[in-house]
C-alpha cells in the first residue's frame, strides 16, 4: 500500500492512520474481486423495481467486512448488502458500500467504485473510495488532506456556473421523484457547460475531490452513497451542504457538493 503512504504521513491524528490503512486494504482487496467478475457472466437479483445486486455486490461486502474485522476490530459496521436497520448514527461505525454503481457493472460500463467511510456520531474521520476498473484509490482523512494514489488533489477553481461541469444522480424510485428530477434538471442544466450522470455517487464525489467535476447533486441517497465522499469533497477545499445550504448530514439523503465558489450558485438554482 505505498500509494497511501502519504495520506497516512499527512494525518494528523495518530489513531486514524491505522484505520485509514485498514479502509485502503479492505476496499482494494474487494477491488481485485470485482475486477476479476466483471468480465463473467453476472448472477443478478431485484432488490427493488429497478435496483440490482450481483454476486459481486455480496463477495465484495463479505471481504471488506472480514478484512476490517482483522484490521480494525471492535467498530461498529453499516454495510448496504447486509444493513438490517441498526442505529449506527450515535457511535464510531464503518459505512459500507461494496460496489456503487452496480448497473453500470451489470451492464459492462467500467464506472464503479468501493466506498468505506468511517463515521463517529456521524462525523466523517476517514474516507476511501476504489475505482477498481481504473486503479484508482482515493483516500481522506480529518485534517489530512485528500489524496489520489499518491497525490494530493484538491477542487477545481471555477467561478461561473456557465463554466462548470457537474453531475447528477437519479433514485432507484423514479417514480416518486420524476418531477422533481426533471424540474432540477430543467433549472441547472441552462446554466452550466454541461451535466453528466455517473451512475454511481461515489464516483461523482470523487471526480468533484479531485477537479473533474465541478459539483454534484443528489437526493434520495442512502449513508453508504456519500460517507466516504463528503469527507473527501471536503479535504480536497470543497463544500457539503444539503440543498439549502444546511449541515450536511449522509442520513438525510440529499446532497450538493461543489469547490466551494459554486455553491451558493448551485443553491439558487436548486431552489
Amino acid at each position: 500500500m505505498q500509494r497511501i503512504d502519504k495520506a497516512i504521513k499527512n494525518c494528523p491524528a495518530p489513531e486514524l492512520r491505522p484505520l485509514l490503512l485498514a479502509a485502503s486494504r479492505a476496499a482494494v482487496t474487494a477491488g481485485f474481486i470485482i475486477r476479476e467478475l466483471y468480465p463473467r457472466p453476472h448472477t443478478i437479483r431485484m432488490k427493488g423495481e429497478i435496483d440490482l445486486v450481483t454476486e459481486a455486490d455480496v463477495a465484495s461486502e463479505s471481504a471488506i467486512i472480514a478484512s476490517l474485522a482483522e484490521d480494525a476490530p471492535g467498530i461498529a459496521i453499516m454495510a448496504e448488502e447486509s444493513y438490517l436497520g441498526e442505529a449506527v448514527a450515535e457511535q464510531r461505525a464503518w459505512i459500507i458500500d461494496p460496489l456503487d454503481g452496480t448497473t453500470n457493472f451489470a451492464h459492462g460500463i467500467p464506472v464503479f467504485a468501493v466506498s468505506i467511510g468511517l463515521l463517529d456520531q456521524g462525523q466523517p474521520l476517514a474516507g476511501v473510495i476504489y475505482c477498481p476498473m481504473q486503479d484508482e484509490l482515493f483516500c481522506a482523512s480529518r485534517g489530512g488532506g485528500a489524496w489520489l494514489n499518491d497525490q494530493r488533489i484538491q477542487v477545481t477553481a471555477t467561478d461561473f456556473l456557465v463554466q462548470a461541469l457537474v453531475a447528477t444522480g437519479f433514485p432507484y424510485d423514479i417514480h416518486k421523484y420524476v418531477d422533481q428530477v426533471l424540474a432540477q434538471t430543467r433549472s441547472v442544466l441552462p446554466k452550466v457547460r454541461d451535466i453528466r450522470r455517473m451512475g454511481a455517487a461515489a464516483v461523482d464525489l470523487a471526480y468533484v475531490a479531485c477537479g473533474r467535476l465541478d459539483g454534484f447533486w443528489e437526493f434520495a441517497l442512502k449513508p453508504w452513497d456519500t460517507a466516504a465522499g463528503w469527507l473527501l469533497v471536503e479535504e480536497a477545499g470543497g463544500r457539503v451542504t444539503g440543498f439549502g445550504g444546511q449541515p450536511y448530514s449522509p442520513f438525510r439523503g440529499e446532497i450538493l457538493a461543489s469547490n466551494s465558489r459554486l455553491h451558493p450558485l448551485l443553491i439558487d438554482a436548486l431552489a
